[in-house]
């Protein structure tokens, strides 16, 4: 080895694979509105993924009541509670019809994990997984740390955010391996019916692709629609199909950690291996908690989600009588995808944004309103815009964009 590459290697702080992550744009802008409003401005936060409810009571006692338990003072097995595996399987069963056995799944910290763990166990260097865009910010980041090659495959406004097989197969290689779906999705709110869900995972199926897909927003459906599950719709996928869920965004525990992931027991058992040398169990007062939510009704998110659509009536409506704006109706999760490229190029109080991401900056500092620019979704000239607050901040932060962008003039 040459005296200079030596000197290379030596001095590199940061290895090249952690060094090509890039931050979770989401929690920046979190972070960004946070940092304002400590220095005392009122500032609206659309950027967060998070219900703003409180996890419900009797989930919070159940969580009290472990602590003083001496038994959840020590490790648990690290694929989860044996009781929490088998209460998994029987939520499953009761809310997407999936049949799985305990060895199946593997309780992970937060449905995050479960990504990471999923696209590990999958991918060999240069696998290709494609990607639906407009993405989660997540999904191409843990596929390339896997090893993997993220190949994103976009989806057009025209069709609603729903991809369709053409593009799929356009995108599709000799190196594809698995392919990632997501309904109801974030960052757009897309459904898929169950025919659609039905042809791209034939699809899949013929041309020998594993599945991951992921499910943590099944619950939060609107006007009528209805989530299905890849694997019942598609039953012969089952033993090539990973399904990522958790407790986080149907229960309002996203501060508690706690996801799992479904799968052949082969697999499962390999990314139980693997989390054995990550980060073991998952904390057994989460687990404890996260059993008394599942192992309950689904009354507490009944509620959220009967918020969440007047929220989303309310948002999207006022976003398409914006000056420069549109958006397609949302039917699911609690976001808005609003495409603002008739507002680049504008001068805005004496600013030109000529980018999403620079108009986003633009609607911090001048409107304190803080978006999410569609440049950390795979689809730049778009916002990403959570209904997951309050009616009044909603819609005070909606009036103030209203009020910027209509001051916009040509330039």
């Amino acid at each position: 080895m040459s005296t200079t590459s030596t000197s290379h290697h030596l001095t590199r702080r940061i290895s090249t694979r952690v060094s090509a992550v890039t931050p979770s744009a989401t929690l920046a802008v979190d972070a960004r509105a946070k940092q304002l409003i400590s220095q005392g401005e009122n500032v609206i936060g659309f950027g967060a993924g998070e219900p703003d409810f409180p996890t419900p009571d009797h989930i919070v006692e159940a969580a009290i009541a472990a602590c003083r338990d001496p038994r959840n003072h020590h490790y648990t097995p690290v694929a989860g509670l044996p009781e929490l595996r088998e209460a998994i399987c029987v939520k499953t069963r009761r809310d997407s019809g999936l049949e799985v056995e305990a060895n199946q799944v593997l309780v992970t910290n937060g449905a995050k994990q479960a990504v990471a763990n999923a696209f590990a166990v999958l991918c060999d260097p240069g696998d290709e997984v494609l990607i639906v865009a407009p993405f989660w910010t997540t999904y191409p980041e843990a596929v390339s740390l896997a090893g993997g090659v993220p190949v994103v495959v976009g989806a057009s406004e025209s069709a609603r955010f729903h991809v369709t097989i053409e593009k799929l197969e356009a995108a599709l290689s000799a190196r594809s391996k698995v392919l990632l779906f997501v309904s109801p999705s974030n960052p757009t709110g897309a459904v898929y019916s169950r025919a659609e869900i039905e042809t791209i995972g034939q699809w899949a199926l013929e041309r020998g692709l594993w599945v991951v897909t992921d499910e943590i927003y099944e619950h939060l459906t609107y006007g009528g629609v209805e989530h299905h599950s890849m694997p019942v719709v598609v039953p012969d996928l089952i033993d090539r199909c990973l399904v990522i869920n958790g407790v986080a965004k149907t229960y309002a525990m996203t501060g508690w950690r706690v996801g799992w992931l479904i799968g052949p027991s082969d697999v499962i058992a390999a990314a139980t291996n693997l989390q054995s040398h990550e980060t073991s169990n998952v904390a057994n007062v989460s687990q404890r908690a996260a059993l008394a939510g599942i192992s309950g009704d689904l009354s507490a998110v009944a509620t959220m989600r009967e918020a969440f659509d007047r929220r989303r009536r309310t948002l999207w409506s006022m976003l398409n009588a914006m000056e420069g704006v549109s958006c397609v109706e949302p039917a699911g999760a609690f976001y808005t995808f609003p495409n603002v490229t008739g507002l680049l190029g504008k001068e805005l109080r004496g600013r030109i944004a000529r980018s999403s991401a620079e108009l986003a900056t633009l609607c911090i500092e001048e409107a304190k309103v803080a978006v999410v620019p569609g440049e950390a979704f795979g689809a730049p000239g778009y916002f990403r815009m959570s209904y997951a607050m309050g009616d009044e901040d909603l819609v005070e932060g909606a009036t103030r964009l209203t009020a910027l962008f209509a001051e916009g003039r040509e330039k």
